[in-house]
């Protein structure tokens, strides 16, 4: 069997903490906190996979092993020794495709079963041109939620005098969605014709995308005398009020200095409920760009980084060309805004499943 030595230390790994984890979960102490035990079994679900392939490894090395010691051996029976050498060949066979199965286990993390991200879009660069591409990408990721059949939740939203947002973050949740959309974390370019512009110059205007994973409740500890909490009264465009009680809310991290607004909802509870569950994703972002930055350094690229300061796309309106600039193809721009973005995605998501294989 061609199973490289590290391979098969982190499958019996794996395997391993499963074990443990069905033991845990028996232990009766555990099973009388729910919050521990929704934990534990959640983490044994995703390891129920690695156990199976590791006893189908287990399986394969044992019978190679006994091929191999009866054909050393030798002896006068024929027959025996053919039915050794042809269970070899058939292990060698099945080893291969095991191995390809075993690749893609190892390099699905724990995140890849999270089920909500919390979106920011900001305006960048480019003045109202770029808080009206703000709208086109909101109205386009809306789009693909819908067809994904994910839900989505408005957390807050500043809008622009002339119909677009300066900024607008929501909650996405459904099977599968941050795997699919950390990938969309980064500059945005748009190169267009704005409508005010009278001599039908293209211009460039930008904007970020963070996708941040939505903490669990467990993941994230944020003690109560670490923040600051301040309340205001809720503005629209221009500073037009939007009601007269102090119901927004902005809360300071003092130790990350991590500043989180809303304002969205009329109650100042609901908003303070919202920011703290942004925060709280902010938090774990930030802890996981350190591990991934570790990690980095023994990467050759960084297609899943979430790096927000990356041009990452360029959509290009006269041409009606989308550039993904981490792909070698072009797409059609006005098929990608009108919510098709798998293939672009599912690209992504094979190139850094590929990277993550070669550095096993």
């Amino acid at each position: 069997m061609d199973f490289a030595s590290a391979i098969v230390a982190k499958l019996r790994e794996r395997a391993a903490r499963y074990q443990e984890l069905t033991e845990l979960v028996m232990d009766p102490e555990i099973a009388g906190d729910g919050k521990r035990s929704a934990e534990l079994f959640r983490e044994r679900g995703q390891l129920e996979r690695s156990r199976e392939l590791c006893e189908r490894m287990e399986g394969l090395l044992a019978r190679e092993k006994e091929a191999k010691a009866i054909l050393e051996e030798g002896g006068e029976d024929e027959e025996f020794i053919e039915l050794a050498r042809a269970d070899l060949e058939s292990v060698e066979g099945e080893s291969e495709a095991l191995l390809e199965e075993v690749k893609g286990e190892l390099v699905t993390e724990k995140d890849d079963f999270r089920k909500k991200i919390i979106m920011e879009i900001r305006a960048g660069t480019g003045g109202d041109e770029a808080t009206l591409f703000v709208g086109d990408l909101n109205r386009m990721y809306r789009r693909y939620f819908e067809l994904q059949g994910w839900r989505v939740e408005e957390m807050d939203a500043t809008a622009s005098e002339v119909g677009g947002f300066k900024e607008i973050t929501f909650g996405v949740e459904g099977e599968g969605v941050w795997r699919r959309m950390r990938y969309e974390s980064g500059g945005h370019r748009v190169q267009r014709v704005p409508s005010t512009e009278s001599q039908g110059r293209i211009h460039t205007s930008a904007a970020t995308v963070a996708v941040l994973p939505e903490a669990e409740e467990a993941e994230i500890a944020i003690r109560d005398e670490d923040l600051r909490i301040d309340t205001m009264r809720s503005s629209g465009p221009g500073g037009q009020s939007v009601n007269k009680t102090s119901s927004a809310v902005r809360i300071t991290h003092l130790p990350t200095n991590t500043v989180v607004q809303c304002q969205d909802e009329k109650s100042q509870h609901k908003n303070k409920a919202k920011a703290m569950r942004i925060l709280g994703s902010r938090l774990l972002q930030a802890e996981q760009d350190r591990i991934h930055q570790e990690r980095a350094e023994q990467r050759k690229s960084q297609v899943g980084s979430g790096d927000r300061s990356a041009r990452i796309r360029t959509y290009n309106w006269p041409q009606n060309r989308l550039s993904d600039h981490r792909l070698k193809d072009n797409a059609s721009l006005e098929q990608f805004m009108g919510g098709k973005l798998d293939a672009i995605l599912e690209a992504l998501e094979r190139i850094d499943r590929e990277e993550r294989i070669q550095n096993l």
